[in-house]
């Protein structure tokens, strides 16, 4: 299957959307939040937020913009680092209490995401996996809109401010999922990257690689054309697979990648490329929320969902966590060697812009030279070691594999079909990156 957008043959796509929150970007527009709020019509908001950030300045910025504009505030702070079902219907029993017409949320994308569930299930209460993504839910739509939210990151990854997307644990599964819905996705996000200079170095890197597989796999996934044409254009996937907008994003935001993250991760009084890792999650966070990832982030629900005992550096040390980012990239060089025969050129155009020495790579060549560029800068960055640096082995690849395989959305949207038995090989190949 070739990646190039040519034109369709009868009976497949011939169109793609483009569907994006408004945005504004800069240092200072986290002060801004209250008159944002106002003109969206808030008069008494639930502010999301963990019990991390709520200590730090840029918090209580936000709650007393908030107040300056004489918005009613009420804060739910009990959002968990990696979200759950559970911790999810808990933030929407307070959401639902609150009797709210607006939320904002500050906070990484576990913030933001549980902002968007609360709001979901207390606008149309449900069971919980009636909007769950099939199989592992019913995939119900949401009924209407939702009320307005304001998303404000504060980490420099996981583009959820730009999102249809809200992804959680459920437990009884011991598997990640999400919920997708254009309703989701943030009415304005406020990105301000002054936010990230408190970030550790371990979480500057987690969520700076959540970036660049955002990047990669937008712009290696399987091409909006070779998908059939829907019959009505409400039946368009919101993961459509790569287009024309979500590939200017992608480059960008890879080529930005390039240059920042290893001064970002490595200097955090490094504001520039903070600020660029920042626009960079926001770019790729636009990309993907039209195109869609696959693999790796298929994969990494599962890695995620099935953790034993493996603490991350700098996050919560209560509860085994894979962060999300390190779930994510764990997966990539094996999955980039493999999905490259696909689109050999689309991934020597990535490497290109990630700064890898291109000139003369053949095609065969491309899936292994873009799988070592990447794994050259985990490994610069002190990020685990493939998945045996996150606790696994040999015999966890089964289970690995099967819970991969429910990831229907993600697995779908890789260039090449994929089978449990070549999921099982993936994960293979992902025991060690270097």
């Amino acid at each position: 299957m070739s990646c190039a957008h040519g034109l369709a043959p009868d009976g497949l796509e011939r169109a793609f959307s483009i569907d994006a929150s408004a945005i504004t970007f800069g240092r200072g527009v986290l002060g801004e939040v209250g008159e944002h709020a106002r003109s969206c019509g808030m008069t008494r908001v639930a502010l999301f937020t963990d019990r991390r950030v709520a200590a730090l300045p840029f918090f209580e910025t936000a709650r007393a913009s908030l107040a300056l504009a004489g918005i009613d505030v009420a804060v739910y702070g009990e959002v968990r680092v990696e979200p759950t079902d559970a911790s999810f219907l808990e933030a929407a029993t307070f959401a639902k209490q609150g009797r709210f017409d607006g939320y904002v949320s500050v906070g990484g994308g576990s913030v933001i995401d549980t902002c968007k569930a609360a709001a979901l299930y207390a606008t149309y209460p449900a069971p919980f996996l009636a909007y769950v993504n099939a199989p592992i839910g019913e995939g119900r739509a949401v009924p209407g809109a939702l009320p307005p939210h304001i998303a404000c990151p504060t980490t420099c990854g996981t583009g959820s401010e730009c999102t249809a997307i809200a992804v959680c644990d459920v437990l009884a599964l011991a598997t990640k999922t999400g919920i997708v819905s254009r309703r989701l996705r943030p009415t304005l996000a406020l990105v301000d990257p002054s936010c990230t200079a408190t970030l550790p170095a371990s979480v500057v890197a987690a969520s700076g690689f959540d970036v660049l597989c955002h990047a990669l796999e937008s712009f290696t996934a399987r091409p909006f054309s070779s998908r059939p044409r829907p019959e009505r254009p409400g039946l368009r996937p919101l993961s459509q697979g790569s287009n024309p907008w979500s590939d200017v994003g992608s480059l960008e935001a890879l080529r930005l990648c390039g240059k920042a993250l290893l001064r970002a991760v490595s200097d955090g009084g490094d504001d520039e490329a903070r600020e660029a890792l920042s626009w960079a999650a926001t770019l790729a966070g636009i990309a993907f929320g039209n195109a869609g990832v696959h693999l790796p982030h298929a994969m990494a629900y599962a890695v995620a969902g099935l953790v034993r005992d493996f603490r991350m550096p700098d996050y919560p040390a209560e509860e085994a966590m894979v962060p999300h980012g390190v779930s994510v990239v764990v997966n990539a060089p094996s999955v980039l060697r493999w999905t490259a025969s696909a689109c050999p050129d689309r991934h020597l155009e990535a490497a290109a812009a990630l700064g890898a020495d291109v000139r003369g790579a053949s095609a065969e060549a491309a899936g292994r030279l873009l799988a070592d560029h990447v794994a050259g800068l985990m490994q610069r960055t002190a990020v685990p070691n493939g998945l045996t640096g996150v606790g696994y082995s040999e015999a966890d690849l089964d289970a690995l594999a099967e819970r991969a395989a429910l990831q229907k959305r993600l697995c779908d949207n890789a260039p090449r079909p994929v089978t449990t038995s070549d999921l099982r090989a993936l994960f293979s190949g992902a025991l060690t990156c270097w």
